[in-house]
């Protein structure tokens, strides 16, 4: 077998074999194959497209390239969340003890952002003494008794997508929906779960701009996890706007903590009810998402749901005197608001720029090597649909830096759109997909 042969077929649109698309990986991965035949075969892929058999048997290729978590040792059936990305985005924090508190075994590999503000990972270190690392015998054994863990991402997790993301970023062949999908489900079937709910963004601060490009994405992603045996439902959700008020790690995780208490933000509560009912059905905790749904509200009001987050994260190292006081977290030293010079309605927040606004504080990571603090961001006082007057705070920025924090007032007052007729509001939930 040849990779000129591999690539010949594809430029002229025929179907790859399976055994020639795991010869192409295993032989990318081990170094054997070069980088320039690579880049030719994902730019026959981005133009011709991969069939649903290709695009599964892509997805497990990369699989199959590095190590796969055995978690047959938890109990249970175990349902993974992923989410596409996007701004303000602290789903995990809220849904993890919602559904542990359910029974429903949570065993998430996660990892640190790159962009806006930081992973999940790295919000869970705004708790002092969090700790992601430990042995796969503590990682399943705090699943199995308190039914929730968070570990880091292994770098031998799904290696060859690694690999071919980083080629595929300086080809320009990352916009193509086969190649986004089976780099998502790679990681999260070798991460060893029975069951995945995805939560699919579309918006201005997603990846996917347009809800017939996220419908199209959410629809190869759940083929792909069908195909290889596992229940998969994907939920399409706003970006267009932040989730939520909070941009930023500390700030995020108050949030997160304030909505397990019964009092955040509710679009933040909603998205997670819509995703959490999803995997208690799919964890069969429950006969229908509306079933599921009532369970998952009564851990808040019963104050299940905060008991089982001081439980995880006191079972992780981390100090969990700050989840009954949020004054306790780090503070930034600049509280900087944001005044509206206008009256009106508002009519759109450009999501994405507020995040590259929340990463220029310090927020999130430009690079690899940036350093995050946690401390800082912003909070959104008025969201879209919201009617502002001028002089009412519309935002705060939380700063370290007064120098920085200027800039962000001038640029985070641009993102907002405010009009005088109020336009027709977005859905928060635009699609389900199973």
């Amino acid at each position: 077998m040849r990779m000129y042969d591999l690539i010949l077929k594809k430029r002229n649109n025929e179907e790859l074999s399976t055994e020639e698309i795991q010869f192409f990986i295993k032989g990318y991965t081990e170094g054997v194959i070069p980088d320039y035949q690579v880049s030719a075969l994902l730019m026959a892929i981005y133009f011709n497209k991969m069939t649903k058999r290709e695009t599964a048997d892509l997805t497990m290729a990369m699989v199959n390239s590095g190590e796969i978590l055995d978690l047959s040792g938890i109990e249970g059936i175990k349902v993974d969340k992923h989410s596409t990305g996007g701004v303000g985005d602290t789903t995990t924090l809220v849904l993890a003890p919602m559904v542990a508190a359910l029974g429903v075994p949570v065993a998430k590999m996660s990892g640190r952002g790159l962009g806006h503000t930081g992973g999940t990972i790295d919000k869970l270190e705004s708790f002092k003494g969090f700790s992601v690392e430990m042995t796969n015998e503590k990682f399943m054994s705090n699943v199995n008794n308190i039914k929730v863990a968070v570990g880091a991402q292994t770098s031998n997790l799904a290696p060859a997508d690694k690999k071919l993301y980083a080629l595929r970023d300086v080809t320009g062949t990352v916009e193509n929906v086969s190649l986004i999908a089976s780099s998502i489900m790679s990681k999260k079937i070798a991460s060893g779960a029975d069951c995945i709910v995805l939560d699919v963004k579309v918006g201005e601060g997603a990846f996917m701009k347009t809800p017939a490009m996220a419908e199209e994405l959410a629809k190869e992603m759940v083929d792909i996890g069908t195909h290889l045996g596992r229940k998969t439902v994907a939920v399409i959700s706003d970006m267009d706007q932040p989730l939520g008020f909070a941009v930023g790690n500390n700030l995020e995780v108050i949030e997160a903590i304030n909505t397990l208490k019964g009092h955040g933000p509710k679009d933040l509560l909603e998205l997670c009810l819509a995703l959490g009912s999803n995997m208690v059905v799919l964890a069969k905790k429950a006969d229908t998402v509306e079933q599921a749904r009532e369970m998952l509200m009564e851990t808040i009001t019963s104050g299940k749901a905060i008991a089982k987050l001081k439980e995880f994260v006191k079972a992780q190292g981390g100090d969990i005197e700050c989840i009954d006081d949020t004054n306790k977290f780090e503070k930034a030293k600049s509280l900087i608001p944001v005044y509206s010079d206008k009256n009106g309605f508002v009519n759109k927040i450009h999501a994405e720029k507020v995040g590259l606004i929340a990463m220029e504080l310090g927020a999130g990571r430009a690079t690899k090597e940036s350093v995050i603090d946690l401390s800082v961001g912003i909070v959104l006082e008025k969201k879209r649909s919201d009617e502002v007057r001028e002089g009412d705070v519309i935002a705060y920025i939380y700063a370290n830096d007064e120098k920085l924090g200027e800039i962000a007032k001038k640029k985070l007052k641009e993102c907002y759109v405010i009009e005088n007729v109020k336009k027709e509001e977005i859905p928060l939930i635009h699609n389900i997909i199973n």
